[in-house]
C-alpha cells in the first residue's frame, strides 16, 4: 500500500480545527483507503444497502456515537448535511469525515448548512511524492488513479480507464440527478479532450457540437462538478496590454486524457501532437497538489500577442507563476521576460520533466519534476 502521509497530515490538522472535514475528489482516488488509515471509531457507505436502509432514520443511527464518524459518498445523501448541522453544534466534541466524489457546487447543501463548521481537502490521485521520481513517466502515462497507476501495463491501465469512464457517465452522473444521457456526455467529453490546455470559447464548441453555449457551460460544469476536468480562470492585471479573458480547459488526469486521444504507449506519446499539452496539464495538476493550492486561488495569464504564464497564485502577499515545458533544459524567453515584469512577479518557475533544479536568472528558475520536490520552501515558498 502506498500511504499518502501529506494527504494523511492534511485531514488530521483539519480535524483539530473543524468538526466536520470533507474529502472531496474524484471516483476511486483512493479517499475511503486514505481515511480507514486514520483509524475512526464508525464507517458508513452511502453505495452500501444494508448503511443506505439504515439511513432512512440517520438521527437514531448517528446521535448517541461517540468518537469520530466517517461517512462514505455523502453526495447521494445531500440532506445528512443539515443533520450533521444540529448534532455538531448539540455535541461539539464530536468528529465527523465526510467523503464525496462531487464537489461542493454539485452539492451545495454543505457549504450552505455547515459553514464555519466544514474544513474541506481535496485528493486527487497520486502524486510525484507519494510513488517516486523514478515512476514519473509511468504515473504520466497511466494517469494517477490508484488502479490505473498499479496496473503493470498501459493496456490493461487503459482498459481500466474506459470502464472507469462507462460507470461515471451511466451511473454515478444520474445518481446526482443529472439527466443528460450518457452518450451524449461522453462525446462532449472527447471532443473536449481536442481542447485541453486551450482556452475555451463556448459559443465555438457549442456550435461544433450543435448545441447552445448556456447548454456547452453547463455540460462542462457538470464534468468540473466531478472532477473530470479543471477550467482555469484568467488573472486580470493591471495593464495596458491586451489580455485573454477565457478560462483554459484541462483533462485534469492524464491517464483519462491519454484514453481519450488514443494514446497506448510512453513511445505513442512522446511522438503526438498532444505532448506539450499533455505534459502541461499533468504537470499543473502534480504542482497544485504539492503546494495545496486552493482551487479558486489559480489562475493562468496570457496576452492576445502571445506572452503567458501557465499558472499564477498569490502567497505571502506576493505574485507567483509557473511555466511548464517539456524540454530537456528550458531556457529564459521573452514570454518570461514581459510575465515577470507585468506581472510583478516573485519568482517564476519552470516545470520540466528532469531531475535537476537549476537558476535560469535572477528570479527565473528550472525546476526538474522527477526530483519529486515535496516542498518548495528553497524557492521561497
Amino acid at each position: 500500500m502506498i500511504r499518502r502521509m501529506v494527504d494523511i497530515q492534511r485531514i488530521v490538522t483539519l480535524g483539530e480545527i473543524f468538526p466536520v472535514v470533507g474529502v472531496v475528489g474524484p471516483r476511486q482516488c483512493g479517499k475511503t483507503t486514505l481515511v480507514k488509515q486514520l483509524g475512526a471509531e464508525h464507517y458508513f457507505d452511502m453505495e452500501n444497502p444494508v448503511d443506505l436502509r439504515a439511513f432512512e432514520n440517520p438521527q437514531s443511527v448517528l446521535e448517541n456515537l461517540a468518537g469520530t464518524v466517517v461517512i462514505d459518498e455523502i453526495q447521494l445523501k445531500p440532506k445528512l448535511f443539515e443533520l450533521l448541522r444540529y448534532l455538531v453544534d448539540s455535541r461539539p466534541e464530536r468528529r465527523y469525515i465526510v467523503l464525496g466524489s462531487a464537489s461542493r457546487e454539485l452539492v451545495a447543501h454543505s457549504s450552505e448548512s455547515l459553514a464555519g463548521r466544514i474544513g474541506y481537502h481535496y485528493l486527487g490521485g497520486f502524486r510525484i511524492t507519494d510513488v517516486g521520481g523514478d515512476n514519473l513517466f509511468r504515473l504520466w502515462l497511466q494517469g494517477a488513479m490508484p488502479r490505473a497507476y498499479l496496473l503493470d501495463d498501459v493496456v490493461r491501465s487503459q482498459l481500466w480507464t474506459s470502464n472507469y469512464i462507462t460507470t461515471l457517465l451511466e451511473k454515478d452522473l444520474p445518481a446526482l440527478g443529472i439527466s443528460v444521457p450518457s452518450e451524449t456526455i461522453r462525446r462532449f467529453w472527447t471532443m473536449l479532450a481536442h481542447y485541453h490546455g486551450q482556452v475555451v470559447n463556448y459559443s465555438k464548441l457549442g456550435g461544433m457540437f450543435g448545441i447552445s453555449d448556456n447548454t456547452a457551460r453547463r455540460y462542462i460544469d457538470i464534468l468540473n462538478g466531478t472532477f473530470m476536468t479543471r477550467c482555469l480562470q484568467p488573472w486580470f492585471a493591471n495593464t495596458k496590454k491586451r489580455i485573454v479573458k477565457k478560462p483554459k480547459l484541462y483533462i485534469r488526469d492524464s491517464g483519462l486524457y491519454h484514453s481519450l486521444c488514443s494514446i497506448t504507449s510512453h513511445s505513442n506519446l512522446l511522438g503526438s501532437e498532444i505532448l506539450g499539452a499533455s505534459w502541461e496539464g499533468f504537470a499543473l495538476e502534480q504542482v497544485s497538489g504539492m503546494l495545496q493550492l486552493p482551487y479558486d486561488q489559480m489562475y493562468f495569464w496570457a496576452t492576445h500577442a502571445g506572452a503567458e504564464v501557465d499558472l499564477f497564485w498569490r502567497q505571502h502577499g506576493r505574485n507567483w507563476a509557473m511555466e511548464f515545458k517539456f524540454a530537456d533544459a528550458p531556457k529564459c524567453t521573452r514570454s518570461m521576460r514581459i510575465a515577470l515584469e507585468e506581472l510583478d512577479l516573485a519568482h517564476l518557475w519552470v516545470v520540466y520533466p528532469g531531475r535537476k533544479s537549476y537558476p535560469i536568472t535572477e528570479k527565473i528558475t528550472a525546476v526538474g519534476l522527477q526530483q519529486a520536490p515535496d516542498t518548495w520552501e528553497y524557492a521561497g515558498l
